[in-house]
């Protein structure tokens, strides 16, 4: 199977023109699509959304992430093996979660112009590179005879600090996690990088100049028009709006990045 994670977006033919391609050189090959509204050139958003989605797809699953602001210039393409699956990317920071873990056991750099389309377009890479490579890889091409083998821990990483990182725990009386939002879903819901598993301990949380105390279960256990926190399906802790979207109300719109104070109970 094929999984595709891009910024491009309904609007013009580029999606259904790639699965075309996939499908003319991989036919009967599943093809699922995780999303196509990232942000356009949100790479930490896609490299999250990739972390996010990847663990509920079945073992060997080809994962194509193109969410290229640097396409047609000299940006590497890259491929690698982790947990039983491979991703094929940019290597422009989108693979820098999927990178880091333990298991991350084998990268390469994209070498074989022969097994993509020729003159590539310098503007549609996805098209022209990326679903030919994805393909073959479905059918079985080794990931070793893609390229030459690189470290993973060389692949480039998101270079926005604190964003797609775990936040560290400040303070010994009033402990508090200092976290990010690090994505925006299409219901408005601001998605943390601060784990569920501090859940037990949260006694407020703080965004964009509002506080809310405690955590909800689910979005019903608060009244309409309440602004609210919960874990949602992610693990991660979430700011919703019931019914409506947490990321227009207040005085300013929510964007990725932004600060999250989290203030925790005492350590028993």
């Amino acid at each position: 199977m094929i999984s595709l994670l891009t910024d491009f977006g309904h609007r013009d033919i580029y999606v259904g023109v790639m699965k075309g391609v996939i499908a003319s050189i991989a036919p009967g090959v599943g093809v699922v699509d995780l999303c196509h509204e990232v942000g356009p050139g949100a790479i930490v958003e896609a490299a999250w959304l990739l972390e996010t989605a990847w663990p509920h797809l079945p073992a060997g699953t080809v994962n194509l992430v193109v969410v290229d602001p640097g396409v047609g210039s000299q940006r590497a393409i890259v491929a690698l093996r982790a947990a039983g699956q491979t991703f094929l990317a940019p290597d422009n920071g989108v693979l820098s979660l999927v990178a880091r873990r333990p298991d991350a056991e084998l990268a390469v750099r994209a070498e074989r112009p022969d097994l993509c389309a020729e003159n590539p377009s310098a503007t549609f890479h996805g098209r022209d590179i990326f679903a030919p490579l994805a393909a073959h890889l479905a059918n079985g091409l080794a990931l070793a005879d893609l390229g030459s083998e690189l470290d993973p821990a060389d692949l480039v990483r998101a270079d926005v600090t604190g964003v797609l990182d775990s936040p560290q725990l400040e303070g010994q009386d009033e402990p508090r996690l200092p976290g990010r939002i690090v994505h925006i879903d299409g219901f408005g819901n601001l998605v943390t990088n601060v784990a569920g598993s501090w859940a037990p301990r949260v006694t407020s949380v703080e965004v964009g100049g509002r506080r809310i105390a405690g955590l909800s279960r689910t979005y019903s256990d608060q009244p309409p028009g309440t602004l609210l926190a919960l874990v949602g399906s992610s693990g991660s802790l979430e700011i919703c709006l019931r019914d409506g979207s947490a990321a227009e109300s207040g005085n300013q719109a929510a964007a990725i990045g932004d600060a999250v104070l989290v203030s925790l109970a005492p350590a028993p």
